[in-house]
């Protein structure tokens, strides 16, 4: 199985899919990685020296599963759902030839994040389906879908942690409140990680199911002691 993952910035695959993403990786799936924009808005300093660290921080958050991503390059913080980005976009989906592609959700709080999302759509066409990771917070997010990413979290901490230019530790504390809460959702016992996604089938694509990693394992909720 070949699964394309697009982010919008250097750490947003981390901090919205890594655990998923680890657990491919486990699956013996094919990944590649792609970040849209160079990152060079994203700090104190910003410009081409931060987009060289930027990038370096994406390298070393995916080394440990053996993968180097992709940078396209577009401008941080201008991202457009343009003929440029489209087309960039249908290049390496025909390139990799994905299964699935995994991106951010068309509603998520950022713009370069939005812009992406309608891009990947316009993109993929009818070549492959499009899966969307959870909003920042789960803000205005149904998900479908549900992937135990408990015995990937560490990991995931990890992969975070490799953008010390970010001060990561805020999205390591946000990631973990919302992967207990969609794990909550599933009846997760204490301690438990789950990532959400939503999949809205269109032609000629009508359920991925069997492409996601495993589910959390469903917990039945039993019968209250009587009193």
């Amino acid at each position: 199985m070949r699964v394309l993952a697009l982010g919008a910035h250097p750490d947003d695959l981390e901090i919205f899919a890594w655990g998923t993403i680890c657990a491919w990786a486990g699956m013996g799936a094919t990944l590649t990685l792609a970040v849209a924009t160079d990152g060079a808005a994203g700090g104190d300093d910003p410009g081409p020296d931060l987009a060289r660290l930027r990038a370096s921080e994406a390298a070393a958050a995916a080394a440990p599963l053996g993968l180097t991503p992709l940078m396209l390059g577009f401008p941080d913080g201008r991202l457009m759902p343009d003929a440029a980005l489209t087309d960039a976009l249908t290049a390496l989906i025909v390139e990799t030839r994905p299964d699935l592609i995994l991106t951010h959700a068309p509603n998520d709080y950022h713009a370069d994040h939005r812009a992406l999302s309608a891009a990947v759509s316009l993109a993929a066409s009818f070549r492959a389906p499009v899966v969307h990771m959870d909003t920042l917070n789960g803000t205005g997010f149904t998900p479908t879908l549900w992937v135990d990413a408990t015995a990937h979290w560490s990991a995931k901490e990890t992969a975070i942690r490799a953008h010390v230019s970010q001060k990561p530790d805020r999205f390591i504390q946000m990631a973990t409140r919302q992967a207990a809460f969609r794990a909550g959702e599933c009846n997760g016992p204490d301690g438990a990680r789950a990532e959400a996604f939503r999949f809205d089938p269109r032609f000629p694509f009508a359920d991925i199911r069997a492409l996601m990693p495993p589910a959390p394992p469903v917990r039945p909720v039993g019968a209250a002691p009587k009193i």
